[in-house]
């Protein structure tokens, strides 16, 4: 029997699938207890015409992301920090501080995009990765001073 899943289901797939399963499984298991639907020819339309449009979205966000790339491509990111004499910070400039100095800049980038391998301890310049998409991503160069 083919079946559309509305929840993950171990072992069988994830939220919108179409699976076969045996009649019992689906009569007994997941039909009982909502896991799952009948998969009618309407069932089947509405599916493809929502993997369209969560496609065609996604193609979307890939497009804004190459376009802001492009414009944060080459930026430098300025920050300053209390130091003591040697250029040694107290504390240090973290992917947070970035992220927020690149939103005042105009980039709409969460922390968790700024790719920060360890956090930025002395004075003097960086290069920085900012994941834009999941295969987008552009270096800029922050500035501490």
């Amino acid at each position: 029997m083919k079946v559309l899943l509305l929840q993950d289901v171990k072992g069988q797939g994830k939220k919108g699938d179409i699976v076969n399963v045996s009649d019992g499984y689906a009569n007994n298991f997941l039909l009982k207890k909502g896991l799952a639907t009948v998969a009618t020819a309407d069932t089947l339309n509405s599916v493809a015409i929502h993997k369209q449009a969560v496609a065609k979205q996604k193609e979307a966000e890939r497009q804004q992301a190459l376009e802001d790339a492009k414009k944060l491509k080459g930026q430098e990111v300025h920050l300053s920090a209390a130091k003591g004499a040697n250029g040694k910070m107290f504390g240090s400039i973290t992917n947070k501080e970035i992220a927020e100095q690149l939103c005042k800049m105009g980039f709409a980038v969460d922390k968790k995009q700024v790719v920060l391998k360890a956090p930025i301890k002395t004075a003097g310049r960086y290069p920085v990765n900012v994941k834009m998409y999941a295969e987008v991503a552009v270096s800029v160069t922050v500035v501490v001073d």
